[in-house]
């Protein structure tokens, strides 16, 4: 029943992930635009380019609010990593007990007592 709850949650955060790689991107590439006019926006002695790059710079800074939903796609990544992670601590659970040679002596020692 753990698998089918994994299985369910993993879908879900799948389908939310592949539908915001779109805002994802356009977060990543607005931010990096940010970056950079701000980068140039402090080498900049000239007034006139200095408002320029701030009208510039306000413009990017809007776009990459109307990316903001991107966030959720983050979420949904850091779900499907949760998933991934717990899928695998199950199985090396499962492993760690069927190559334990004392569990399996317990096991047939409680069977023998029966």
């Amino acid at each position: 029943m753990k698998k089918f709850g994994l299985i369910v949650a993993g879908g879900i955060a799948a389908i939310v992930l592949l539908s915001s790689i779109g805002p994802m991107i356009g977060l990543i590439v607005s931010v990096a635009l940010l970056y950079f006019i701000y980068k140039k926006f402090l080498k900049t002695e000239s007034t006139g380019w200095k408002i320029g790059l701030a009208i510039i710079g306000g413009i990017v800074l809007i776009a990459s609010l109307h990316n903001i939903p991107a966030i959720i796609g983050v979420a949904a990544a850091y779900v499907l990593y949760l998933v991934y992670k717990n899928w695998n601590r199950n199985k090396q659970v499962m492993v760690k007990e069927e190559s334990d040679p004392f569990i399996n002596f317990e096991k047939q020692w409680n069977e023998l007592q029966k």
